[in-house]
């Protein structure tokens, strides 16, 4: 795993070379909705870009992690199924369903029922690397959903420039990066990691979380500022020193939210052991994205390091996927 997130600025340029010299047949059309379709290390990606463009689309960007669409998915959608492995029983059911509704379909995976399906009926498919975990492989999907999205004529092409900004900025800051994360991790071992960020960024925290789950081994929990100031702020009542928050910050995180943030914290000091604060680096929203994916990506393979745990292996969800073959 440690290799894999080495390589990450590595992946970001292949993923640029995949998204660049594939040639769409899909034929742009007046969409009604886009919805992305993918669990897990696959889906998340969509749950960044769904963050991306909440001000640049004038039509619902919906992400889906179930194994059915929404009931308004016709003819007139763009669903982009998203499987690194092309086997994900939830995303192939999902991909039935639209193609029972005559949606326009595009495909991103490494192989699989999905590509095969995708060949069968004629469908955009672009193809990546294969033989790494789905949460290894984010640069490469994610990537490809903006492609997506710019040949259906929904984005521009600007990311292209922002995510090679991106990756200049990892390797520039490759050393910065691991030490911030293994200064966090020291932090977070023992203790259970509460994640907390602005809407922008929530997908981000998303992404976080999971890593800390299938990395680390470790429980952890999220939640968004402002909503969490409707509901979770009331829970922190209980001073528990296994807790530690982590707030992911942006200097363009709207001004109120900032100052939710700092009045948070005030309440938050009183019942968690302590409070740590990610701020972003870079100019451009992927440049930020990618820099707190790399870093919180490092956090969790040091945390996994401390608690002797084997980053890669994820037995359970084997043991989960076996037990539904059963049946």
């Amino acid at each position: 795993m440690k290799k894999l997130i080495q390589d990450f600025p590595v992946q970001l340029e292949e993923a640029l070379s995949i998204g660049k010299s594939y040639k769409f047949n899909t034929a742009k059309k007046e969409f009604a909705n886009v919805v992305l379709t993918g669990l897990g290390g696959s889906g998340i990606g969509g749950s960044i870009v769904q963050n991306f463009v909440f001000d640049k689309l004038s039509i619902p960007f919906i992400v889906n992690k179930d194994y059915f669409l929404p009931s308004f998915v016709n003819e007139n959608s763009l669903v982009i199924i998203s499987s690194y492995s092309g086997n994900t029983e939830e995303t192939l059911q999902a991909m039935k369903q639209a193609l029972k509704v005559k949606a326009t379909i595009i495909c991103i995976t490494s192989g699989g029922k999905i590509e095969k399906l995708a060949q069968k009926n004629g469908l955009d498919c672009i193809v990546l690397p294969s033989g790494m975990p789905p949460r290894a492989c984010i640069g490469y999907s994610m990537t490809q959903v903006l492609f997506v999205l710019n040949a259906m004529g929904l984005i521009s092409n600007s990311f292209e420039k922002d995510i090679k900004a991106a990756i200049k900025l990892l390797n520039t800051k490759s050393a910065s990066i691991k030490t911030k994360a293994r200064g966090l991790a020291k932090k977070l071992f023992g203790k259970t990691p509460i994640i907390y960020s602005g809407p922008a960024f929530e997908g981000v925290a998303v992404r976080f979380r999971q890593q800390i789950n299938e990395n680390s081994k470790m429980l952890c929990w999220h939640h968004v500022i402002p909503e969490m100031n409707h509901n979770e702020l009331v829970g922190w009542r209980d001073k528990d020193d296994t807790r530690h928050v982590v707030i992911i910050r942006d200097e363009k995180d709207y001004k109120r939210t900032q100052m939710r943030m700092e009045i948070n914290k005030k309440v938050i000091k009183k019942y968690a052991k302590g409070i740590s604060e990610l701020y972003s680096e870079g100019k451009s929203y992927w440049e930020k994205v990618f820099y707190f994916i790399h870093l919180t990506d490092w956090v969790s393979v040091y945390l996994a390091d401390m608690r002797d745990q084997d980053a890669v292996e994820v037995k359970v969800i084997d043991f989960l996927k076996g037990e539904l073959a059963k049946k």
